[in-house]
C-alpha cells in the first residue's frame, strides 16, 4: 500500500535537492570570522592591560593592601595611601546621584510623555545627544568658569571643592541619564499605556504605576553606569582643582561641611603619581590605585546588572 506524503511548508524533494546543491555562504562565514576576530582582539587588549596593571601593582597589593586603602597621602611611596581619594570620589558620586538623577529622569519623562512633538522639542533632543558626546575637558572648563570662579556661585560651592567637582560631573553625565531614561521609556509597550488609560487612570497615574516600574531596570542600569563614568573622569577634576588640595581626616565618611573643603579624588591621585619621578609612585602606587578604581567601577557595573535582573524578574513574575 503506497503512502502519500504531503509537502509541509512548501518543501518538496526538488526544493530540498536544490538547497543541498546551493553554494556555501562564503560572505556570511567571512563576516562571522571578522566579527569573531575583532572580539578576540578587544578581549586580548583588555586582558593584556589588566595583566600589566596588576603585575605593576602586585608589590603593593600583596604586602600592604590594607594600609594602602586606609592610609593617607604622604611624600614616601612606601607609606602613601588613597583613603583621601576614596573619600573624595565617594563625595563626588553622592553629589552626582543627588543632582543628575532626579533632573535627568524628570527631563526624560517630560520629553517623552508631556512635550509636544514640535521643532523645538526635536531641537532639544538633538542637542542633548550632542552634549553626550562633548569631551569631558569642555565640561571641566565649564565647571571652572561657573562653579569655581562664577560670581555668587563660588561662595556657595566653596571654590575648588567636592561640591564644585560634583556639579561639574553631574553636568557631564546628565545627557547620558536623559538618553538612557528616554530609551527605557520608549521600550514600554504601548498596550501598557492603553490599559492604564482604559481603566480611567490619569496621565500621571499611568506614568507612576505602569511606565516607570516597567522602565525601572533600564533607568537604574543607565544611572549606575553614569556614576561609574563620573568616578573615572580626571580631566574635569583637574580643571576644578582637586590636585591642589586634600580632604581633611575628620572621622566618618560623610560630613556635610567637607563638601566645601579642599579635596582629592582617585583619578587625580593616579594622574599625580604617574607624573612622579620616583618609581614607587609612578609604577607601583599608581597601578595599585588603578586596580582599586577599576574594582570600584566593576562593583557599580555588577550592582547595575543585579538590580536590572531583579526588576526584570519581578516584572516577569
Amino acid at each position: 500500500m503506497a503512502i502519500a506524503i504531503k509537502p509541509v511548508g512548501g518543501l518538496t524533494p526538488a526544493n530540498i535537492g536544490e538547497s543541498l546543491r546551493r553554494k556555501p555562504d562564503l560572505k556570511g562565514a567571512l563576516f562571522q570570522f571578522v566579527m569573531l576576530f575583532s572580539l578576540s582582539i578587544s578581549i586580548g587588549v583588555l586582558v593584556v592591560l589588566l595583566y600589566t596593571v596588576v603585575s605593576d601593582a602586585w608589590p603593593v597589593l600583596s604586602t600592604r593592601l590594607g594600609d594602602f586603602v586606609t592610609g593617607t597621602l604622604a611624600p614616601d611611596a612606601g607609606r602613601a595611601g588613597i583613603s583621601q581619594g576614596l573619600k573624595g570620589t565617594f563625595y563626588l558620586c553622592v553629589i552626582v546621584a543627588i543632582v543628575a538623577f532626579p533632573l535627568g529622569i524628570a527631563a526624560a519623562i517630560y520629553l517623552e510623555e508631556y512635550a509636544p512633538r514640535t521643532r523645538l522639542s526635536s531641537f532639544i533632543e538633538v542637542n542633548i545627544r550632542n552634549l553626550a558626546g562633548v569631551p569631558s575637558v569642555v565640561y571641566g572648563i565649564l565647571g571652572l568658569a561657573i562653579f569655581v570662579n562664577g560670581w555668587g556661585i563660588s561662595a556657595l560651592t566653596g571654590g575648588r571643592s567636592p561640591l564644585a567637582g560634583g556639579l561639574t560631573l553631574a553636568a557631564l553625565v546628565l545627557p547620558v541619564v536623559i538618553i538612557t531614561t528616554q530609551e527605557a521609556i520608549r521600550a514600554v509597550p504601548s498596550a501598557l499605556r492603553e490599559a492604564g488609560f482604559g481603566v480611567g487612570a490619569t496621565k500621571w497615574e499611568v506614568i507612576k504605576d505602569h511606565i516607570l516600574p516597567y522602565a525601572a531596570p533600564g533607568i537604574l542600569t543607565g544611572t549606575l553606569l553614569s556614576i561609574a563614568r563620573a568616578a573615572g573622569e580626571a580631566a574635569p577634576l583637574l580643571l576644578v582643582g582637586t590636585i591642589t588640595g586634600f580632604i581633611s581626616n575628620s572621622p566618618g565618611w560623610f560630613d556635610v561641611r567637607q563638601v566645601q573643603d579642599k579635596f582629592a579624588a582617585m583619578p587625580t591621585i593616579i594622574t599625580s603619581w604617574a607624573k612622579q619621578p620616583e618609581e614607587g609612585f609612578r609604577v607601583e602606587n599608581a597601578a595599585a590605585a588603578i586596580v582599586v578604581l577599576v574594582a570600584f567601577v566593576i562593583l557599580l557595573n555588577s550592582a547595575a546588572i543585579l538590580l536590572r535582573n531583579r526588576f526584570e524578574a519581578k516584572r516577569a513574575g
